[in-house]
């Protein structure tokens, strides 16, 4: 038995329904799209808000604000002490985070990495 779509005359096809079905499939990747930058415009806001926030911290502690590093697979870490982390957005997906700590030697540092986003809906 050949396939639905095999077997259907697309002659009578009205053009305005395929047109309808392809903007709207071009609309849902749009809006796609959107929501993406969307998650990463708030992370952005957050990590600046952070940075601000550990500039005063710095100052009041009397050392330099750190520079915010991207972080690299195999980077060694000398974390003494989590003074701060940007936490990850709700999403199913890998998303930007950001944790800023002090070392052993007492000197802020800020890294900036991607983590699995927390997935609200797993299993369902």
């Amino acid at each position: 038995m050949p396939g639905f779509f095999l077997s259907q005359d697309w002659k009578g096809v009205d053009m305005k329904v395929l047109q309808l079905m392809t903007f709207a499939g071009m609309l849902a990747m749009s809006l796609n799209v959107f929501a993406e930058g969307g998650g990463d415009r708030t992370f952005e806001r957050a990590l600046s808000a952070n940075t601000k926030a550990m500039e005063q911290y710095a100052a009041n502690q009397g050392k330099p604000a750190p520079q915010v590093k991207d972080y690299e697979y195999g980077m060694k870490l000398d974390v003494a002490k989590v003074v701060s982390v940007v936490r990850p957005q709700v999403a199913c997906a890998v998303v930007p985070a950001a944790m800023t700590y002090e070392d052993s030697k007492g000197q802020l540092n800020t890294i900036k990495y991607t983590v699995a986003g927390d997935c609200r809906n797993r299993g369902s």
